[in-house]
């Protein structure tokens, strides 16, 4: 049976004894490290299934990490779950904008936890079989479901799982508005802060589209949608 291997990094002993604690009783296997420098070292080394990352850490922080994995091509698709002490939104958006997938105030509570790690996990592997049938054209933009590939005027672009899962989904029925608990699937109910964060990953799809970005449309008090051309 796949079990799925998860690196922790969290420079603190107590709180990085419990994520641990937390996510092998789930049955994952767990790796950890106590900063960003030997952190980035491990999720080299091991090349994990999901990275739990804090974003404030002595030396090499949180958000340089997830940077610094995002640029590497073997890192692109792996999904990054932040951990922040502040729920500040500049630090929200900046770990989403960089790449991160998703975002947990600290102290996490273990069971909210799991179902982050849990949704990501199915996120990245999620996938349909059906979909897995050709690309997905909509104007300007080419999805690739079975190749995890995306390009706006033909140029090809980099797409993080979740923003993958965003735009894959709004480009299955152009022109259907979906609300914002219907891009973060596996979710449950959807807080104010899991609307900031579908915002802020929509926000990182329209930069990396360019121009073709406009073709997300915002419908106030809905949701989004996407259009077949640029507004």
């Amino acid at each position: 049976m796949f079990k799925a291997h998860l690196v922790v990094v969290e420079d603190d002993p107590d709180l990085r004894e419990v994520l641990k604690e937390s996510l092998s009783r789930e049955g994952y296997e767990v790796s950890v490290a106590e900063d960003g420098l030997s952190g980035l070292e491990l999720i080299r080394e091991v090349t994990p299934d999901l990275v739990c990352l804090d974003v404030m850490m002595p030396g090499l922080d949180g958000i340089e990490v997830c940077r610094e994995l995002r640029a590497d091509k073997a890192f692109r698709r792996t999904p990054i779950l932040m951990l922040t002490a502040k729920g500040d939104e500049a630090d929200v958006v900046l770990g989403l904008g960089i790449g991160a997938d998703d975002y947990l105030v600290k102290p996490a509570r273990p069971k909210e936890l799991v179902a982050r790690v849990r949704a990501l996990l199915r996120r990245g592997s999620d996938i349909a079989p059906e979909d897995q049938d050709g690309a997905l054209r909509v104007g300007s933009l080419e999805i690739d479901v079975e190749r995890f590939v995306v390009r706006a005027n033909d140029v090809r672009l980099s797409m993080t799982p979740t923003e993958f899962e965003i735009l894959h989904s709004l480009a299955k029925k152009p022109g259907r508005v979906f609300a914002r608990s219907e891009l973060l699937r596996g979710r449950g109910g959807i807080s104010f802060s899991d609307e900031r964060t579908v915002d802020a990953h929509v926000r990182a799809i329209r930069q990396k589209l360019g121009t073709a970005g406009d073709m997300i449309e915002t419908v106030r008090g809905r949701g989004y949608r996407l259009s077949d051309s640029p507004s």
